[in-house]
């Protein structure tokens, strides 16, 4: 099957980084729903930059994993993986990646402390999974058949 237009052509770092810009905008021009202070309080400041350390912790081990298996982990080309990789932090999710930028996200949008700015966080996830994860799991369908199957029926997409 060939692949749409749409997918695989913008690296899924840029959609985040595209959705954090939104956010912020959406925090700036909706002061009403403000949270709490930007930028105030140890704790908040605390709580966002866990939640930005454990995503980039998420998506670092999901990397070194694909690279300690010995298969290309370049987003934009799926079709040349040649492990299908499921052991250690996929056994808990088929995107640590992807999950590891949500949290980043998460952590932005604590950090902003504005409701609106939470509305980057659905938006990442139905991006990518249009856009970069639907995609590379037809691809791996293809390319691994009942091994991916079976995979994907005990692991979730996200968590």
């Amino acid at each position: 099957m060939r692949r749409r237009w749409f997918e695989h052509r913008i690296p899924p770092p840029l959609i985040d980084a595209a959705c954090a810009l939104l956010m912020a905008v959406l925090a700036r021009a909706l002061p009403a729903l403000q949270l709490w202070p930007p930028l105030q309080g140890g704790a908040v400041a605390g709580l966002a930059l866990a939640l930005a350390a454990l995503g980039a912790g998420v998506a670092l081990v999901g990397l070194w994993q694909f690279h300690r298996a010995r298969t290309p982990f370049n987003p934009l080309a799926p079709e040349r993986a040649r492990t299908l990789v499921t052991d250690g932090i996929y056994r808990l999710t088929r995107n640590p990646m992807y999950l590891g930028m949500l949290l980043v996200l998460a952590g932005w949008a604590v950090w902003l402390g504005n409701a609106a700015s939470w509305l980057g966080l659905p938006l990442s996830m139905a991006l990518l999974t249009v856009l970069q994860i639907a995609p590379e799991e037809r691809i791996l369908r293809q390319r691994f058949g009942a091994e991916f199957e079976r995979y994907a029926a005990r692991v979730r997409r996200w968590i």
